[in-house]
Parts: structure tokens; C-alpha cells; sequence
């Protein structure tokens, strides 16, 4: 079976967080094609547990659905060269004011395979105690810190009240691994 093949990108935007990319492809058969591609530096999110088994999010305003969603700290893989439990060390405490004596992957998924090559690394942060905080932009300095037992996140998640993708798969493989 023969491969496709990248050929090459064509930049149409840069933006502060994506680059947008016409980027043309071969088939197996030959045929070319274009696609839109969406290049991001890729993410992590943690799902912090404390000991009494309850998960802290935030509630953050989210511009491109002008609403609030409640969500699992997450942020962008944006230091060059930083691992990425690092990056989610520094996005716990920086959103939440917590640190983790444990940060265990969980799992590694690609965001919107149809359009992006967003890479997300979901963690289980136990061990919790108080970092200091150190929010970044307009909408973190405005988001709300929210507890609940992690055991609630299905009816939850049923009821739609949590529908952002990373943090109805993190809390999903949190509680497989937290039971």
C-alpha cells in the first residue's frame, strides 16, 4: 500500500497562538489535493484531585463561544524546549494557585484531527498544596476556581454542564484511574 505524502504549506496566517496553512498532499494514486491546516504548539491540561477526592476546575470565559465553560487548568505548550509535565505544573499553579506531588499522564489525544494538529496531555495531579497563583491574560485574571467530588463528573458531563473536549476526556480517564 503506497503512502500519501506531504508536499508542502503555504502560509495564509499567523496568529498569536495558530498559524493557518494551505497545504497540499499527494494520494496513494497520485491525485493532489489541498487542506486547510491549523498548526498549534500543542497543550496540556491536568485534572487535580485533592484527597478528599474532589477535582478543581476553573470557569473561564471562552471568546470564540462568548460564554463561560467550566474546564480542567490547561494552557498552551508555548516555552520552546519545556517538558511538558513541566508546562503542566506551571499552568496548575498558575491558574488554580495549586502544586501536584504527582503529576501521572493519563492520556494523549489529538484535538480535531480534521482541521488541526493540536496535540493534548491529559494528567492526574495528586498531592495537592497551595503554589502561588500567577494568572496570564484578561480572561484567567477573571476565571472562578470550582470544586466538586470527582465522582460526579458523569451526570455532569450527561447533564451538559461540562462539554469542552479536554475536560470531559480528562475527567473521564481521571475517574477510570482514580476508582
Amino acid at each position: 500500500m503506497s503512502d500519501f505524502r506531504h508536499l508542502g504549506d503555504d502560509l495564509v496566517h499567523r496568529g498569536h497562538v495558530i498559524s493557518l496553512y494551505r497545504s497540499s498532499f499527494e494520494a496513494p494514486d497520485g491525485t493532489r489535493f489541498e487542506r486547510d491546516v491549523v498548526r498549534h504548539p500543542g497543550a496540556v491540561a491536568v485534572v487535580p484531585v485533592d484527597a478528599d477526592g474532589d477535582v478543581v476546575l476553573v470557569r473561564q470565559y471562552r471568546a470564540p463561544l462568548d460564554r463561560f465553560l467550566l474546564e480542567i487548568p490547561a494552557g498552551k505548550r508555548d516555552v520552546a524546549g519545556e517538558a511538558p509535565e513541566v508546562t503542566a505544573a506551571r499552568e496548575l499553579a498558575e491558574e488554580v494557585g495549586l502544586a501536584a506531588g504527582e503529576l501521572r499522564l493519563l492520556a494523549t489525544f489529538h484535538n480535531s484531527v480534521g482541521f488541526s494538529d493540536e496535540e493534548s496531555l491529559v494528567y492526574l495531579g495528586t498531592g495537592l498544596r497551595p503554589a502561588p497563583m500567577d494568572r496570564q491574560g484578561v480572561e484567567e485574571e477573571h476565571l472562578q476556581v470550582v470544586r466538586f467530588p470527582l465522582a460526579e463528573a458523569p451526570e455532569r458531563i450527561a447533564a451538559g454542564e461540562l462539554t469542552d473536549a479536554k475536560t470531559v476526556s480528562g475527567l473521564t480517564f481521571a475517574l477510570a484511574a482514580w476508582s
